[in-house]
């Protein structure tokens, strides 16, 4: 029996999650991960003692690396800054293109990546949204669909991180677009796939506090906040997001339709475990997002790898993120003015 085809990537970032990719990649059949760069010198020393024993080409240069001899992917796992720049060389490269979201923390760059991936449709480029591959997101998409709960009317999405006493949050919110661009992204998306893709959206509100990192309004962001997205088709999107969560992880999402309602994970646990001791009665909670969606992100880069190995269209078009972008970068700035933001019937801003 022929062995399976497998993909040669690249992956371009080893930070915290661009370590978890590789070890996902070099788990996964249809992936053969020959190469890795990252210009942070402690990654470095991560690389070279648990990739390149493994045959993997660790390089400290980015355009190096796209000139290495048979490489067919990219994975960008880098900070969010630079995530246009390396997709755009990706595609130069003629590359196939997988990067983390968002695609940038501004619109017009965002739509600059997808207008230059659309040049070169032979190529498979697609931004990552992890919770579509989630086995109960996905059965709730498929119930949606079928009809069970009516017409989708209100979705409410909650990103909870669990607190980090490290500062971490408070150097990254240098990079990341801020709390609604790197968090709530991934309820923007989930809102969209349920309620409609090409909704259009009416209005955009948000509010926040610095409730544990006071350091953060020196980036304009927040460690809590509240958005709301209202559609012109009359539905409507909330968003709740937070670094404090004090025992773990906690996403969660509901929808309401005219004929009923649907959830996730609003009991987050890491199994179905139950521990009945002194302390009372309680089950394990994720303690990070890799924790919650480990097997998310394993299935979606088979589902975006089996696309280059077939031919096939990728699974979440690359166009879409802009609109997600597009939303997120809205919320931030609400959060950080105050003002209400409003757009026309063709969602072009009026004020």
């Amino acid at each position: 029996m022929p062995s399976p085809r497998r993909v040669s990537i690249g992956i371009a970032g080893l930070g915290r999650i661009g370590q978890r990719h590789a070890r996902t990649l070099l788990a996964i059949p249809q992936a053969n991960l020959v190469a890795a760069f990252t210009p942070a010198p402690h990654e470095l020393v991560w690389a070279r003692e648990n990739l390149e024993p493994l045959g993997v080409t660790v390089y400290d240069d980015y355009d190096k690396m796209l000139e290495q001899e048979g490489l067919e992917c990219v994975f960008v796992a880098t900070v969010t800054a630079v995530h246009a720049e390396q997709v755009l060389k990706g595609i130069a490269k003629g590359k196939h293109v997988f990067t983390e979201k968002p695609i940038s923390t501004k619109e017009d760059v965002s739509q600059s990546v997808v207008d230059a991936a659309a040049k070169k449709p032979e190529l498979k480029v697609m931004c990552g949204f992890m919770r579509r591959f989630d086995s109960s997101y996905a059965e709730l998409k498929a119930k949606l669909d079928d009809g069970l709960i009516g017409k989708p009317v209100v979705y409410y999405g909650q990103t909870g991180d669990k607190r980090d006493p490290s500062g971490f949050f408070v150097q990254y919110a240098q990079f990341s677009g801020g709390i609604f661009v790197d968090c709530t992204i991934h309820d923007i998306d989930l809102a969209l796939w349920y309620l409609g893709e090409n909704n259009v959206v009416k209005s955009i509100s948000a509010v926040g506090t610095c409730a544990i990192e006071p350091a953060l309004a020196e980036h304009n962001d927040v460690d809590n906040a509240v958005g709301i997205v209202e559609f012109y088709s009359g539905q409507m999107a909330s968003f709740y997001v937070t670094r404090m969560m004090a025992a773990g992880q906690e996403d969660q999402t509901w929808l309401v339709g005219t004929e009923g309602k649907m959830s996730v994970n609003l009991e987050p646990r890491i199994n179905h475990l139950k521990i009945h001791d002194k302390y009372g009665v309680r089950s394990l909670e994720p303690q990070t997002f890799f924790d919650r969606f480990a097997a998310s992100f394993a299935t979606e880069f088979a589902a975006y790898l089996d696309t280059i190995i077939n031919d096939t269209p990728v699974p979440i078009p690359f166009k879409g993120a802009v609109h997600a972008v597009k939303i997120a970068c809205a919320l931030q700035e609400a959060v950080n003015t105050g003002v209400k933001i409003l757009y026309d019937e063709n969602e072009v801003r009026t004020n």
